[in-house]
């Protein structure tokens, strides 16, 4: 796939296309300064949407050197966290998954994204714990609630399941009008979270259900998007995406085309397939018409 046939088949979105997955990420780590410096000139919280998961993690680790190189601000931030794995309770709910587990959500929101960004960051300047939100699967309507009440999230990262463009934990099929609730997870996703966390060793291990906010979630309060596909096993994802001219509900990652300011980021290996070395300038932005 070349970028022209992709452009073409573009509508509003854009695409940037990095030489790596650590450039990608230090481009995206800029956009969510210059999110934070925007809301910070308007006298307002910053709010930012957060998957858990391998593709972010260049972003994060990307933001956290940013933090600590320009002393940046986290006490005024929110992290909108936009799924976990959740157990069926004996009272016929659902509860989270255990924190301690290697596929918790919010382990990763605590470990892998709060202690990252505050590690570089004076007390003062941290991330508190209570500013990372996570839907409550005994009530998942609320966190529309939660949401709107912090005036939305200036800038919604994406994920997309490589096998079936999932996005958070909503399965193909899923519909504009989806909002944050209990999914039974897809056996396609399932099988992707496999790869995600080897600690899971067989499919019977994946858990089978999930709280997440829904694609009407995302489109409702998304301020800006950034919707990341990174490394070779992206490439028929990123494909797939751009093959499209509007949401279509059987590739949840089209969702992309509802959010407002949206772009598709993708690294040069996500773009041919292969690992690659792409000498183009980094990263090179393609405005889809």
């Amino acid at each position: 796939m070349d970028v022209a046939s992709g452009v073409e088949k573009g509508e509003h979105e854009r695409l940037l296309v990095a030489s790596s997955a650590r450039r990608a990420g230090e481009w995206a780590a800029e956009r969510i300064v210059a999110a934070l410096e925007g809301a910070s000139a308007r006298g307002v919280r910053a709010v930012l949407g957060c998957p858990a998961g391998r593709t972010p993690r260049t972003t994060y680790a990307a933001l956290a050197r940013l933090v600590a190189r320009r002393s940046l601000d986290l006490s005024r931030l929110d992290l909108v966290m936009m799924d976990d794995y959740v157990a069926p309770a004996p009272d016929g709910g659902y509860e989270p998954c255990a924190i301690e587990a290697a596929h918790s959500c919010r382990r990763f929101a605590e470990h892998e994204l709060r202690a990252l960004l505050n590690a570089g960051a004076p007390r003062a300047r941290q991330l508190p714990a209570a500013q990372v939100h996570f839907p409550d699967p005994r009530d998942p309507a609320r966190y529309e609630d939660t949401i709107a009440s912090l005036g939305g999230v200036d800038l919604f990262l994406l994920a997309a399941g490589a096998s079936d463009g999932h996005v958070a934990f909503n399965p193909p099929g899923s519909s504009l009008a989806t909002r944050t609730r209990i999914v039974e997870l897809a056996e396609s996703t399932r099988r992707d979270n496999l790869a995600t966390f080897p600690t899971l060793r067989s499919l019977a291990e994946v858990p089978r259900f999930g709280v997440t906010v829904g694609l009407g979630t995302l489109a409702r309060h998304s301020k800006a998007a950034l919707l990341l596909l990174l490394g070779a096993g992206k490439h028929a994802a990123l494909a797939r995406t751009l093959a499209l001219r509007s949401f279509d509900p059987s590739w949840p990652a089209s969702v992309v085309f509802e959010c407002a300011n949206a772009s598709i980021l993708a690294d040069a290996e996500a773009l041919i397939g292969r690992p690659c070395s792409d000498p183009t300038p980094d990263p090179r932005e393609v405005q889809l018409p």
